[in-house]
């Protein structure tokens, strides 16, 4: 393999590799985290069913004690979020439409800066203009997706908006909030599993001859 092949494969797996590397060091936030959860303060450790990933960041925990957990998570946010950036940038170049690229691009690129900043106080307020910018590059994507053959990435993405706007719906509402620490981690296992796929197994064929509002996209 000569260079110029090593740095295709490289850049093609750059995505994958970020989110592995995000994902170790969330897990080793997990394992350090001291303790306490929306059901019990006084509990053990990191609660997988009662506690937010969002715990992870504060300085401290939710018992009390000082949170080593946090600079693992904040790393590992900073290196899921730029790994998801790459994708929607990378992905936007498979759309043959200038201005449903650049939205992807851009509305994808920005929904991730703001979603880094959740491990600052202004969590609220980052999780609402983040959400914002991912929804519209997602319904993008889902628009474009449907109108192609790739039938179980149709299904996944009704799956992934489904789950953005049920996390969504209880955050706010506070209805069944009991239920929200599980149903975010379901939440992003499905954003990732839904990226991966739109990364690795479409190409711009599967987009090029779509055409929307009467013009070749």
């Amino acid at each position: 393999m000569n260079l110029k092949d090593q740095k295709i494969l490289y850049r093609k797996n750059l995505m994958l590799i970020g989110i592995l590397i995000a994902t170790l060091l969330l897990y080793v936030a997990t394992k350090t985290y001291p303790g306490g959860s929306q059901i019990d303060k006084n509990s053990i450790g990191f609660d997988w069913g009662n506690n937010y990933l969002c715990n992870l960041f504060d300085p401290k925990a939710v018992n009390g004690e000082n949170n080593p957990s946090q600079y693992w998570a904040i790393a590992g946010m900073l290196i899921i979020c730029s790994s998801f950036g790459y994708f929607f940038f990378d992905f936007s170049g498979k759309i043959n439409s200038k201005k449903a690229s650049y939205t992807i691009k851009f509305s994808g690129i920005a929904s991730m800066f703001f979603a880094f900043l959740i491990v600052t106080p202004y969590h609220n307020q980052m999780i609402i203009i983040s959400s914002f910018f991912a929804l519209i590059s997602i319904l993008y994507i889902t628009m474009y997706v449907f109108k192609s053959r790739l039938y179980f990435l149709k299904l996944l993405c009704i799956l992934c908006l489904s789950s953005l706007f049920v996390c969504n719906y209880v955050y706010y509402s506070k209805i069944y909030l009991e239920f929200l620490p599980i149903l975010q981690k379901i939440a992003l296992f499905l954003s990732v599993f839904w990226i991966i796929l739109l990364h690795y197994f479409t190409s711009i064929s599967d987009f090029g001859s779509i055409f929307i509002a009467g013009n070749k996209k």
